[in-house]
Parts: C-alpha cells; structure tokens; sequence
C-alpha cells in the first residue's frame, strides 16, 4: 500500500503481521501481511524499526521493495549506499524476484508466503521493476536517463509483451486471438471512461461515504461524523 508520508504503510503492515500471529490457531500456517514500497524508501528509519520488530517476534511478514531503479528521479547508486535490497535486513532472509516476469512473481511468492506462514519470521523481497513513465505529472521522466534506456527495457523487458509471447510459444492463444482480446478490453475501458466522465460531481455529503460504519455486521450501515471541516469554513458540511 502507500501512505502520505513515505514508507509509512510498513510498521503498520507489521503490526497486521503481529495481529496475523496472535490470531493464529495452534498448529496451522499464519496468515501473513506485506508492506509494499519502492527503492526510494528502502532507507527510511521506520522500516528499519518494523524489521527489527518482525524479525524479533519471528512476525509473518513480507517487506517488499518494487526497484524501479530510479526512485522518484534519482538512481540507486546515488541515493543508496545498498543497492541489493533483498539483502537489507541483514541476518532477515531476502530473495530477488523479476518483477516484469508474472511466472517469476508467482512461484517466488509462492515460496515467500509458505516461509513465512509457518513460524520462520520475516522476509525480504526485492521485486526488479521499471517504469516507462514520469514518477508524476510533473516529472517527465526523461531527465535523469535517457530515451534509449527506455525504448531498450520496454523492447526487451515489457511484462505484457512477455505473457503475449509465452502464451503463444505454449499453444494457449494465437496472436490474431491477443489483438482481438485488446481491442475488446480497449472498447471496454473507453466505454467506462466516457460514463464516468459524464457522471455527476458528487456532493459534499458523499465525503464520508464508506468511511466510518456503525457496525461491522451489516452491509451498507454507515454513519457520518456532525461536522467536516472544509478549508473554507463557510463551505464545511454539517449533518442534518
């Protein structure tokens, strides 16, 4: 997950890992929490604390880091004096997985659930990704690396490109049966693109929509606080 401030969905991805092993039955595999996070938060004080935690308590717990290289725009070897990052919770096993290759990410998480199910504490894994992209909209993504970089991952490394091909090099679907599958789902999101653009604003009391229930049992019981705060005051919603 993510949070507002950088890397802080992880303690709390190790205390559902904590929650995980004091609600687990005597004898049977635990279920496990994984905290997400990119390479340019691998180095946040936080997540230090939490794998000393988990490690600690033997806490069934997944810290995984996508490397896309590149942080938010400043590479690896410039930002970490570690750039093996499944090898950053030092005696905490870690394994590296290729993150553009859906196989690998399946059987390496696989083996990563299964370790750390059943009693042997945390786990790093350090997914090797990359993005085509800016990391935002103000971030052309071309400046600390070249267009030929890019051009070379995406013709050699692109995760769709490698389904496409292995589904036809095993017989499961022929090219003419993909390009008919995309141009499918093309006209699918564009058919929900253009509904959701014509559907109305929502209003100020939909703020809390789904936030706060008055009760865990039944579906759709919500409830919403008396006031909510705008920035301008005089906008502020109040309950009926």
């Amino acid at each position: 997950g993510g949070a507002g401030i950088v890397g802080a969905q992880v303690p709390l991805g190790t205390g559902l890992a904590f929650a995980n092993k004091y609600n687990a039955k005597p004898g049977e595999p635990m279920n496990v929490a994984i905290a997400c996070y990119g390479d340019g938060a691998a180095n946040q004080g936080q997540i230090w604390e939490s794998a000393n935690m988990a490690s600690l308590w033997k806490l069934p717990m997944i810290f995984c880091i996508e490397n896309n290289q590149y942080g938010m725009g400043t590479s690896i070897d410039r930002h970490s004096s570690h750039s093996d990052y499944y090898k950053m919770g030092n005696h905490i096993p870690g394994i590296r997985i290729d993150g553009m290759n859906v196989l690998a990410v399946k059987k390496g998480m696989e083996f990563v659930r299964e370790f750390t199910s059943t009693g042997n504490g945390p786990m790093y894994v350090e997914m090797m990704t990359y993005r085509y992209h800016g990391h935002s909209m103000s971030d052309p993504g071309t400046t600390y690396r070249n267009r030929e970089e890019i051009a070379f991952t995406r013709s050699t490394r692109d995760p769709l490109e490698f389904v496409k091909k292995t589904m036809i090099d095993a017989g499961f679907a022929t090219a003419e049966e993909i390009k008919d599958t995309e141009k499918r789902i093309r006209k699918e999101v564009q058919k929900e693109v253009m509904a959701a653009k014509e559907f109305p604003k929502p209003g100020l009391d939909s703020l809390f929509t789904h936030v706060y229930a008055a009760d865990v049992e039944t579906k759709g019981n919500q409830e919403y606080p008396d006031h909510i705060r705008m920035p301008d005051f005089a906008k502020s919603f109040w309950k009926a």
